[in-house]
Formats: C-alpha cells, sequence, structure tokens
C-alpha cells in the first residue's frame, strides 16, 4: 500500500485540487444554510440550484489560486506567503464571482451568503493546503529513487537539485557507482554494494531506477535492469528525469538523440489549428477588456512626452522559424533610449525608463499592443518571449539548443516568464532557454491555458519586470 501511495505521489497535486474543489462546494451550501436558516422561503429559492451554484463558486475560486500559482508542483513560499498569495486568490475569484453575478443574474447567491462562503472556504483550504504540505514533505510518502552512475552527470541531482522543494516529489535513497567511473557525489550519499542491482532495488524497496551514467557503453547492466522492469520499476532517463521534476530542460546533460526520441515537439495540424484558435479567441477577449486601459496609457504617454512624440514602439523580432517581423509596444523609453544604434538589455532602474514607462512595464500595459501581433499571426498568446535579431545572434553563438526555441512562434506570455525572472546576461538567457525548451517541447492547449491563467500572478505581483 506504501508503495502505491508513493507511485502516486505525482498526482497529489491533482487530489489537492479536487479536494479544494469539494471544500469550496461545500462552503456555499453550508454557508446558504447558515444565511437563510430563519427564513425558509428565502433557502428554498436559494436551494433550488445549490449544487450548480455551488460548483460554479468553486471553480471560479479554484481558477483565481491556479492564477496565483497555488498549484505549482514546486511551490517555493513562506507560511506568510502561503497565506498572501491564496488571500489574493480569493480576492481575484470574489472579484470574477461578483462580476459573473452581474453577467447572470440568476447564479446570485446575496452578499451575505457570498461573505460567509468566501470566509468559510478560506479557513478549509488554508486548514487542506497546510496539512498537504506537510504531508508531502514525509519522506515515507514519497518515491524512493536510486540513481545508477555517480560521476558527473549523476551529480546534477545533488548539485542542482538541493533544496527540499525540488525533492517534494521523491526520495533519494542513494548513488551507485559504476566501475571506473569517477566519482562526483559526496562518500555519505554513495551505495556500495556486492548484490546485483535487482536485488538491491527489492531489498531497498525502490520505486524508480534514474539511469545517470557518464559512458553508457557497455557499462549498463542491461540484464539487471531488464530484471527490475520486469517488477514493475520505473527505469527513467537521467534527462527525462530532470524534465519531470523540475519542468526545464538540463543543457548540461542534454544531447541531440535524447531530443530526437523523447518524444513531444507536438507539430501535427490539429495542434496547429488548435492553438490559432486559441490564440485568436483569446487576442480578441483581451482587446474588447482591456480597451479602456490601452487608451488610458495612450493618453498618459502624450501627456508626459507631449504633441509629435510616439505612443507606439516598433521594434524588429525574431519569429518562428528565424524569420523577423515588427513588434508593437507602448514606448517606455525616451526617444534617444538608443541614439547610437547599441542594442542592449533593459538593466534595473534603467534610467532610459519613462515615469509612465516604469509603471506600465511593472503591469506589463506596454505589451498590450502585441495583441496586434497575435492577431496577425506574428506571434502566439503564450510562447517563448521573442528577441531582438542582434541578442539572438549573440546568444546563438554561445548557447548550444538556442535556435531550438524559434521552431514555434513567440509569445506574449510564456513557461520561462512564470519559472525565471527577467535575463538581461548570456548566463541568464541560458537558465530561461531550459524553460523555453521544456515549452516547446511538451506544448498543448491544456499547458497553454494554465500558463495563460498563471499570468495573471506575474502582473499581480510584478515578477521579471524591468
Amino acid at each position: 500500500m506504501l508503495r502505491f501511495l508513493r507511485r502516486q505521489s505525482m498526482r497529489w497535486l491533482f487530489l489537492l485540487g479536487f479536494c479544494e474543489l469539494v471544500l469550496l462546494a461545500l462552503s456555499l451550501a453550508l454557508a446558504t444554510y447558515i444565511r437563510y436558516a430563519y427564513n425558509p422561503e428565502e433557502l428554498a429559492e436559494f436551494t433550488t440550484h445549490l449544487p450548480e451554484r455551488s460548483l460554479a463558486f468553486a471553480v471560479i475560486i479554484v481558477i483565481g489560486m491556479i492564477a496565483l500559482g497555488q498549484y505549482q508542483a514546486h511551490i517555493r513560499m513562506t507560511r506568510f506567503g502561503l497565506v498572501a498569495r491564496q488571500f489574493v486568490a480569493f480576492v481575484l475569484g470574489g472579484v470574477l464571482l461578483v462580476i459573473g453575478y452581474y453577467i447572470v443574474p440568476q447564479a446570485y447567491v446575496g452578499r451575505g451568503v457570498l461573505a460567509i462562503a468566501l470566509t468559510l472556504g478560506f479557513v478549509l483550504v488554508l486548514a487542506l493546503r497546510t496539512l498537504f504540505l506537510q504531508l508531502v514533505e514525509v519522506d515515507a510518502l514519497k518515491r524512493r529513487v536510486l540513481i545508477l552512475g555517480a560521476g558527473n552527470r549523476a551529480a546534477q541531482i545533488h548539485n542542482q537539485m538541493r533544496r527540499r522543494t525540488d525533492r517534494r516529489g521523491f526520495f533519494v535513497v542513494g548513488y551507485l557507482p559504476r566501475a571506473n567511473e569517477i566519482v562526483a557525489v559526496p562518500d555519505d550519499h554513495l551505495i556500495r554494494t556486492h548484490f546485483p542491482l535487482h536485488v538491491l532495488v527489492q531489498r531497498e524497496q525502490i520505486d524508480e531506477v534514474v539511469v545517470g551514467v557518464d559512458d553508457r557503453r557497455g557499462h549498463l547492466p542491461m540484464d539487471d535492469l531488464l530484471e527490475c522492469r520486469q517488477m514493475g520499476i520505473t527505469i527513467t532517463d537521467l534527462t527525462s528525469f530532470f524534465e519531470r521534476e523540475s519542468g526545464r530542460l538540463q543543457l548540461t546533460i542534454l544531447d541531440p538523440s535524447w531530443l530526437v526520441f523523447s518524444g513531444g515537439f507536438n507539430a501535427t495540424p490539429l495542434r496547429q489549428l488548435s492553438k490559432r484558435c486559441f490564440d485568436l479567441g483569446t487576442a480578441t477577449l483581451l482587446m474588447l477588456l482591456c480597451w479602456p486601459l490601452m487608451l488610458l496609457e495612450a493618453l498618459a504617454i502624450r501627456v508626459e512626452s507631449g504633441p509629435g512624440q510616439p505612443i507606439l514602439y516598433r521594434q524588429e523580432r525574431v519569429g518562428a522559424h528565424g524569420r523577423t517581423f515588427l513588434l508593437l509596444k507602448f514606448r517606455s523609453m525616451r526617444t534617444d533610449a538608443e541614439r547610437d544604434g547599441v542594442a542592449r538589455w533593459a538593466s534595473k532602474n534603467d534610467d532610459r525608463v519613462t515615469r509612465v514607462g516604469r509603471i506600465s512595464r511593472k503591469l506589463r500595459i506596454d505589451e498590450l499592443p502585441q495583441l496586434w501581433n497575435v492577431l496577425k499571426g506574428d506571434m502566439s498568446i503564450v510562447g517563448p518571449r521573442p528577441e531582438r535579431p542582434q541578442f539572438v545572434a549573440n546568444l546563438a553563438s554561445q548557447i548550444r539548443y538556442y535556435s531550438l526555441r524559434h521552431c514555434l512562434k513567440p509569445g506574449l506570455a510564456g513557461w520561462a516568464q512564470l519559472s525565471y525572472p527577467y535575463g538581461a546576461t548570456v548566463e541568464e538567457a541560458a537558465e530561461k532557454l531550459k524553460y523555453d525548451l521544456f515549452y516547446v517541447k511538451n506544448h498543448n492547449l491544456l499547458l497553454d491555458m494554465l500558463i495563460l491563467i498563471q499570468t495573471v500572478e506575474v502582473v499581480l505581483f510584478g515578477r521579471g519586470a524591468r
């Protein structure tokens, strides 16, 4: 039974979401009975469609929590941060509910019921989430992982995944060095044994073997690995393990053969059609919702800069398959920001940024004109951020696989923007590329929707803005 629980640990996040959905639905039902306990007529009226109203309430609040990153696989925050983000999520959900009640008056539950339901839901979800975070830290409930190899490749797990939050889904039992392998893992993490691999796996109750030897040619115990597979043990390549557990591709261990044979890179006509429909629908909706904000931004730029100064800024960027296009933005810098013609990354507290531009960059308002680029087909709603040709040429010459990010249209939002702050150096661009390649390889409609929803968190907290 314990092994079954460990095997299912990667699905606990979905279980958490389902349990919170149930708790939130129960919160509205309970709030209705509390509010109208002494008014049978109104109680009968508001309980007529109570299941549907409860489900709608729960779904909207969960969407708010998704938007604030509450269902990320690697939740890294303090207890105060957990409470603060959940509070903002409930406020956002409450606002969405009020808008929904305005659009569909029949769904209205009353201010008193809504207030009680939000309060009850907040307390119940916070209690459940606190318990959940404690449970996932119990090593006995994590997948027991054995690393086959103790060289430079295997040491990446020890060096790159040190934090407790990086290992929420698994527990490394140890590293099993191979013959003639230069050991790069500390001795206290090594397992030295004369037992065959399949015997060791059974004795240590291993759930997964991660193959991380430096040189596979003639150094893999294939018979033992096959024996482990027959025992139901998962055998995973080190690169695939990193991809699954960290949401990025580790460039230092990436090789072309793995990219070719590992799957992903969905470019079927059906996927292209679904992505284009998603882009057109979302861009049109955002245009309709944001046009007042865009009008205010244009007026603010005109007031600050004066008549005759440009409001929009056009800049050449690299799009899909290396083709360039003109990207539209609200101008957030002085008109002489690059008077010498040299392209520069924006720096922190950049003095070229105007007062209006500083606010619009923080709130991402300056990027709203890119919705027109999406409608034209130059960009997608979700994808790697487009870079300038000068930067692309420089980065492609220094970072391996950099050109792979251009096999998709660039996006207004992206997985790298959620996972990593603004990059203004070659090293930071390499880190962001790990997340861009993960998206390029694994993109689908559901991931696009989740990234778009979670982009609300980036805007609200100003992460990665310069």
